[in-house]
């Protein structure tokens, strides 16, 4: 492409870069950007033009001061509600309040500008039907604003003041019956009630996702701390008998010598027999916990994923058991790398594990959906590609749409 063309369509490589910039973020990232320029968009945007259409409303102007006080108040309304918004998210996100100068005062601005509406939208000193509109917008933006930190309780006895004060001034100021007031106070009161509760609802939903993803990080924790545990616990069974054994026959042996009893030779003996089983059999729990089999890989990586809240299904397990033990060795690994990255790299709620046993050669397939962007070539799977291959084998991982996929193939006579 000429330099021409690039520099007049530049702003083309921009949609790959917004694209990185949306999909390198996690799903609570997400949530959390939607809900704050929702909030911004619809206050910043929402008052401006529902400020047109009150004006709209308007036959004849009257005072051009008042459109000029109506139009620059909204414009003040609007900044400080966005602002309020803004610093209430924040406020939420830590449990605590905002400012309550920066309530009353955006509170205070949007009562003068909709005492300006009133004064605009006056035409032969009677008022059009936008004038209780013209009060009740400013008034429901702020308190929309304020949805961010305030509950729900505490949100809908203003949002019925709001109602009420539409509603008198279309009684009082227009000279409206009392019915058709009462009506539009209370249409105006659900309206300004039904939209602040939905936007404190969208606030709930942010709260429900974070919370989400803290649970999933104690979750995975959870599952570290049982696997010590059950290590700390067949060291301790394993160990702790026979170093008491040795501890008692080390006493005996020492009694024997000192009374030069022939018997000491013996429990000597015994002791060297018994540590020599301890040495085998710590070797054993550590085989174990490091789980370099595949039959125990498989098993540790549904309970460890269960434990963190991810799904796991496990297909063909059952040949795994007949492979050679090199083999098996080899595919534990790669089991052990997989499931590690899925609970470190990615938000995963499924993962599928499948064993394909072909004529000469077996094929082990670890997926899992939740994959936020393309994972970079980390030093296990480098590392796993290099013990894969000095065993015949090979490595394939990579993105397939939402899901990320880690295929070992590895003949079944090659030596891990």
């Amino acid at each position: 492409m000429s330099a021409a063309r690039i520099g007049r369509y530049g702003s083309i490589t921009a949609v790959p870069t917004v694209s990185r910039w949306w999909s390198s973020r996690t799903a609570p990232q997400r949530i959390d950007l939607y809900t704050r320029w929702s909030f911004y968009g619809w206050i910043g945007g929402g008052l401006p033009l529902f400020t047109f259409g009150v004006l709209g409303s308007v036959t004849e102007v009257v005072s051009r001061a008042a459109v000029v006080a109506f139009l620059v108040g909204t414009s003040v309304t609007t900044v400080l509600a966005v602002v309020l918004a803004a610093r209430g998210l924040e406020a939420h996100r830590v449990g605590r309040g905002v400012s309550p100068i920066l309530v009353v005062a955006a509170f205070a601005a949007a009562l003068a500008t909709g005492a300006a509406g009133l004064w605009a939208s006056a035409g032969d000193g009677e008022y059009t039907e936008g004038a209780p509109w013209a009060l009740a917008l400013p008034l429901g933006m702020v308190l929309t604003a304020c949805s961010t930190v305030w509950a729900t309780r505490r949100l809908v006895p203003p949002a019925a003041v709001i109602g009420v004060l539409g509603g008198g001034v279309a009684a009082f100021v227009e000279g409206a019956p009392r019915g058709p007031s009462a009506a539009l106070a209370a249409l105006l009161g659900v309206t300004v009630c039904a939209v602040v509760l939905a936007w404190r609802f969208s606030v709930w939903v942010l709260d429900v996702v974070l919370e989400m993803d803290r649970t999933r990080g104690v979750q995975l924790q959870l599952a570290v701390a049982e696997e010590r545990l059950r290590f700390a616990r067949d060291l301790h069974d394993v160990m702790g008998r026979n170093l008491s054994a040795i501890a008692v026959k080390s006493q005996l042996a020492g009694e024997l010598v000192r009374r030069s009893r022939p018997e000491a030779a013996a429990e000597v003996a015994d002791i060297s027999r018994i540590a020599e089983e301890s040495l085998k059999e710590v070797r054993e729990v550590v085989r174990g916990y490091r789980r370099t089999d595949l039959t125990g890989e498989l098993a540790g990586a549904r309970s460890v994923l269960r434990a963190a809240g991810v799904g796991c299904t496990v297909q063909g397990e059952d040949g795994a058991g007949t492979l050679p033990e090199p083999v098996q060795a080899a595919l534990g690994w790669v089991v052990l790398e997989a499931v590690t990255n899925v609970l470190r790299h990615s938000e995963a709620a499924e993962c599928t594990i499948t064993l394909e046993r072909g004529s000469g050669e077996v094929r082990l397939t670890v997926s899992n959906d939740g994959v936020s962007a393309e994972p970079g070539e980390g030093n296990g799977l480098t590392g796993l590609r290099e013990r894969l291959a000095g065993a015949g084998g090979t490595l394939h991982a990579g993105r397939d749409g939402d899901r990320f996929t880690v295929t070992a193939t590895l003949p079944t006579g090659g030596a891990a």
